[in-house]
């Protein structure tokens, strides 16, 4: 009987540990997607003076994906590479990057534009995802790269510049220029991480945002929004952040005003003027679409901006290019939710002294173990994995704010293909506690908790923003259903001395200590009599005939028990001891 094939739970965390240490997935050293190495690639392709041809995002009907174009449609799809589209003019960028290079194609993917409309403003987060060093002209082979944030990892993404058109025309994003070529690219590359260009159609703005970024995801519900919402986007604004926001779904395509139902947009910019004596607070906003702007209060035509001064008059661009300015009071009534993505939110705090710090905990629901469910199943709701927090006293200086930690659950897709990846219903829970480790369902029978992200959600992530006094507390992630199996990422954003740790990892280090101690030759694998030592002092006792079953499963034919062996070995000893 073979070893187990593959590797979760503390398993996978050892792996993980193992690659992060040489800093493999940081967005300086990212991982390279479906292990393509660009820099390989390019160096074959110029050495055999060939073009570059993408097997793993061919130039056919698979990379366009099923349901998006009607096969009358599909059958005059021509891939064409942008350098015989516009021979001897194709340009990746014509002058600078901006919002208004490009408009919607045949892909219901403006969450993913009106991010890319945010990403214009910064040229730090820019280049992260469009590295330098790329041209139609200089060391050419029809080969470009991109990068993306993926659940905890940076990737670098390699395409060939072969664009689906139809009459010389490209099919998906289009360039307002002619010969510019960047939004074609980025988008092929991020329909490539998707699975297809079908897979982008729908989504939500936050994931292209965090997918840019890798950093920290604020959302609010703009019904139930803080009241200082605008001072909060005004100094985000003037910070490395990029924002965008949605509007609520409904019947009609178009509300008389202007605005586009279901619809994601961009947030351009936060400015307040003086209207007469009045202060007007103004939030700008963007049309992926390129054009069909607001036609209310302070929309390019409105005669309001004849009420304010010449200087703030410069602010107003009358153009039918898809951006208008809006009062913050209709922004209010007229979106459903707004999204704001940036490295670090210091922004929150102005001039204080004190800074967030992030930390990101990898986990999973495993079945039969960790699975167990909303706190509605009582029996089962403690197996979840529990992660021990403990707030230390603040220091007056990063007192001020209401807020002090945000919590983020990411839930990993299961599948390639994105729109195929089933998303589970997800939440977290916070409880107040005094004593640290594994805790039973004693401790939950009755126990309110003193935060929680309900309701649970069928989304990619969960996130809540609240505030915490020095104490120990208990966050426990988990899905709706018990015996739901999936791997997630625990994200814990805060503001003041903090010590986190994930009770399986107090398991996992008290079996790595136990592991170690019994390697007597000190070889990093156990023999039969190592493996024989080493459970009894976890404390169990196996007969002669089940340890050697044991061991030609977990140490196949070196047998020898690798660490991770180990671990799964007792990890499974413990759940069959409880069944």
């Amino acid at each position: 009987m073979p070893p187990p094939a593959v590797p979760h739970g503390m398993c996978l965390k050892v792996i993980n540990n193992r690659n992060m240490k040489g800093g493999m997935g940081s967005e300086t050293n990212p991982l390279r997607f479906m292990d393509q190495d660009y820099n390989v690639l390019q160096e074959y392709c110029l050495k055999t003076n060939q073009r570059f041809v993408d097997e793993f995002f061919p130039p056919d009907p698979r990379s366009i994906g099923e349901g998006l174009l009607d096969p009358k449609v599909m059958a005059r799809v021509e891939w064409i590479r942008p350098t015989v589209l516009c021979p001897n003019a194709a340009e990746l960028i014509v002058e600078t990057v901006s919002r208004f290079d490009y408009a919607q194609g045949n892909v219901g993917n403006c969450w993913f534009l009106a991010s890319i409309g945010a990403l214009t403003f910064q040229t730090k987060l820019l280049h992260k995802v469009v590295p330098d060093g790329q041209s139609f002209s200089h060391n050419y082979t029809g080969l470009f790269h991109f990068r993306f944030w993926q659940f905890g990892k940076w990737y670098d993404v390699v395409i060939d510049d072969k664009l689906p058109i139809i009459g010389r025309q490209l099919v998906f994003v289009k360039s307002k220029t002619f010969n510019e070529f960047w939004p074609a690219l980025l988008e092929k590359a991020y329909a490539k991480v998707c699975g297809s260009y079908a897979d982008m159609h729908s989504g939500r703005v936050s994931e292209a945002l965090l997918d840019f970024t890798g950093g920290v995801h604020m959302h609010y519900e703009l019904k139930t929004a803080p009241t200082d919402l605008w001072e909060i986007m005004h100094c985000a604004y003037q910070s490395e952040v990029l924002m965008g926001c949605e509007t609520p779904a409904g019947v009609k395509k178009w509300l008389p005003n202007g605005i586009v139902v279901g619809h994601a947009y961009t947030v351009t910019k936060v400015y307040q003027v003086m209207s007469g004596r009045n202060p007007v607070k103004l939030v700008r906003l963007f049309n992926p679409w390129g054009d069909s702007e607001w036609k209310g209060d302070w929309s390019d035509k409105s005669p309001l901006w004849n009420t304010v001064s010449s200087e703030d008059h410069k602010q107003l661009l009358v153009n039918e290019n898809g951006e208008f300015w809006m009062s913050m009071n209709d922004f209010l009534k007229t979106f459903d939710n707004m999204d704001i993505c940036c490295i670090c939110p210091d922004f929150l705090e102005g001039k204080s002294a004190c800074r967030w710090i992030s930390k990101y905990h990898h986990g999973s629901w495993v079945s039969g173990s960790t699975d167990g469910g909303c706190i509605s199943h009582a029996d089962t709701f403690c197996k979840n994995p529990q992660f021990w927090l403990r707030i230390n006293e603040f220091d007056k200086a990063c007192e001020q704010g209401q807020n002090n930690v945000l919590v983020t659950l990411i839930q990993k897709p299961d599948k390639r293909h994105r729109r195929h990846s089933a998303h589970h219903g997800i939440g977290f829970y916070v409880f107040a506690m005094r004593s640290e480790g594994k805790l039973g369902s004693s401790f939950f029978h009755g126990r309110k908790p003193v935060v929680t992200s309900e309701p649970f959600q069928r989304a990619r992530q969960v996130m809540k923003f609240f505030r915490l006094e020095p104490g120990e507390y208990l966050i426990v992630p988990s899905t709706y259903n018990p015996k739901t199996k999936g791997e997630f990422i625990l994200s814990i954003l805060y503001f003041f001395p903090v010590f986190i740790k994930n009770n399986f990892s107090r398991i996992f280090f008290f079996l790595q200590n136990i592991f170690y101690s019994m390697d007597s030759s000190k070889d990093g694998v156990l023999s039969f009599n190592e493996l024989q030592n080493a459970l009894e002092k976890t404390g169990l006792h196996l007969n002669e005939d089940i340890l050697n079953l044991m061991f030609v499963r977990y140490g196949g034919a070196t047998e020898q028990i690798s660490l991770e062996g180990f671990i799964c070995l007792v990890m499974r000893l413990n759940c069959m001891a409880s069944e």
